[in-house]
């Protein structure tokens, strides 16, 4: 073989290996394992219980809520307690008398149309308001010095209702003589009529006087007494000492 046909040879040789040394690849064993492993995708896990948000409905709307009256049970009659109830509501709504009703019977006592009867009374309920009770009666009276008087009538109670009722009472004033007279007691705070079966001091309160009529202010813890006169002058605002009122006659003024 001459020297140019080697030469030939090893280039031709060479050009066959290059194709051959550019296709091998170098693969590392762990890392070829694993690859197909990587390749496919991995399934996605529910974070645990613990780590989900609470579920939260979607807000709602609502009408907004009416307060309904709530009326109390009716008591039926004859149950316990039944009468207090019905006496509560009575009082309640019409506890006291009112100007009309005043007007209306105490002209009964002295006559329709007296003059000045309507102003004292208006003048009375101006300062003290609407009495509950009052007492529609007369009295007979007589002094030298000191006076002694005696009186009956009926007591209407708002409430209560009707009951006779009696009264003395002893006076010390100016005047000589006696007289009887009609007397229009108006009766404020008596929530139990056993409370009027005692002796009434004159107060402090003013004394009314309008036309022929005369009327003093008698006072005994919350209870107020304003016994109204005809005729009598200055005697029942400077000599009236007290009305002492009992259930029966009594001839004994103190």
């Amino acid at each position: 073989m001459t020297m140019r046909t080697w030469i030939f040879a090893a280039m031709a040789a060479l050009v066959m290996a290059a194709p051959a040394t550019a296709q091998i690849t170098t693969i590392d064993p762990n890392t070829g394992i694993d690859s197909d492993l990587q390749a496919q995708p991995q399934p996605q896990q529910a974070p645990p219980a613990a780590e989900r948000p609470p579920y939260a409905e979607p807000p709602q709307s609502y009408p907004p809520v009416q307060p309904q009256p709530v009326n109390p049970a009716p008591v039926a009659p004859g149950a316990p307690g039944a009468a207090r109830a019905q006496a509560d509501a009575s009082f309640k709504q019409d506890a006291t008398f009112k100007r009309e009703e005043l007007i209306v019977a105490a002209e009964g006592v002295f006559g329709k149309g007296a003059s000045g009867l309507a102003g004292i009374l208006e003048d009375i309920l101006k300062d003290q308001g609407e009495p509950n009770a009052y007492i529609a009666g007369s009295e007979a009276s007589g002094a030298v010095g000191v006076g002694l008087r005696y009186g009956g009538g009926n007591m209407f109670h708002k409430i209560e209702g009707q009951r006779k009722v009696y009264w003395t009472g002893p006076s010390i004033g100016f005047d000589l003589g006696g007289d009887a007279n009609k007397v229009f007691v108006l009766v404020y705070n008596l929530y139990d009529s056993q409370e009027l079966y005692k002796r009434f001091p004159a107060g402090e309160g003013r004394v009314y006087f309008v036309g022929g009529f005369s009327a003093a202010y008698m006072r005994r813890g919350d209870v107020v007494l304003i016994p109204v006169r005809l005729g009598v002058g200055w005697r029942v605002g400077i000599n009236a000492g007290y009305m002492k009122f009992s259930e029966k006659k009594r001839w004994l003024p103190f």
